[in-house]
């Protein structure tokens, strides 16, 4: 009887330094997924950021793109005079990247003010739907923009071919250095949007 009872006992303990054990590996768990959770958080926060002063950069470059000078068509010096707002394109785009700052520095705000309050970046599945949607659209709009003013920008630097129509980008290189900065801001823009949009697919996977 002495020995059953103390067997009982011993399995008791073993229970319950099992259940303890089990209790301490879920907690451990719990926090690696908060903290996965977080280091999630600041991974889009990073890319709202970066996603803003890249069409901050788009935005700038574009709309001080302007120059003067002169240029030789059949031995004649004449004076051209090149700004961004003669091109529609380049309104688009700089329309465009506007957009894109207001959206992201609204994103911005909201995610900081809930990692500062300590809460989840994205509180439901609808608000996921909501910013991948958002993302999404001014991806595209930003690729549509670039490419938009690339073809504009490669003519001013190739000139029109069986014509007299010289490559402008040598006398106006200031000018068209300003424009090659935007646009290349302008697709960088597009691929952060593009992978802020895919963590939104990854939450929605997992959620």
């Amino acid at each position: 009887m002495v020995s059953s009872r103390k067997t009982t006992s011993a399995d008791e303990e073993v229970a319950e330094v099992g259940k303890v054990v089990v209790e301490i590996n879920e907690t451990m768990n719990d926090a690696g997924a908060r903290g996965f959770l977080r280091k999630g958080d600041v991974a889009q926060v990073c890319l709202r950021v970066m996603c803003m002063a890249a069409s901050v950069t788009a935005l700038s470059f574009m709309v001080t793109a302007r120059e003067a000078s002169t240029v030789s068509i059949y031995g004649f010096q004449l004076p051209v005079n090149s700004k961004w707002s003669f091109a529609d394109s380049y309104e688009y785009l700089v329309g465009v990247s506007a957009a894109v700052v207001a959206h992201s520095l609204l994103q911005l705000l909201i995610n900081v003010s809930r990692l500062l309050r300590k809460s989840p970046l994205i509180p439901s599945r609808n608000h996921a739907w909501l910013t991948y949607a958002g993302d999404q659209v001014f991806a595209y709009a930003m690729m549509s923009a670039g490419s938009a003013a690339s073809g504009v920008s490669n003519l001013n630097r190739t000139g029109i071919r069986h014509t007299a129509l010289p490559d402008f980008c040598k006398p106006l290189h200031i000018f068209c250095d300003h424009v090659a900065i935007s646009i290349a801001c302008t697709f960088l823009s597009c691929l952060l949007l593009a992978m802020s949009a895919i963590q939104n697919v990854i939450w929605l996977s997992n959620n």
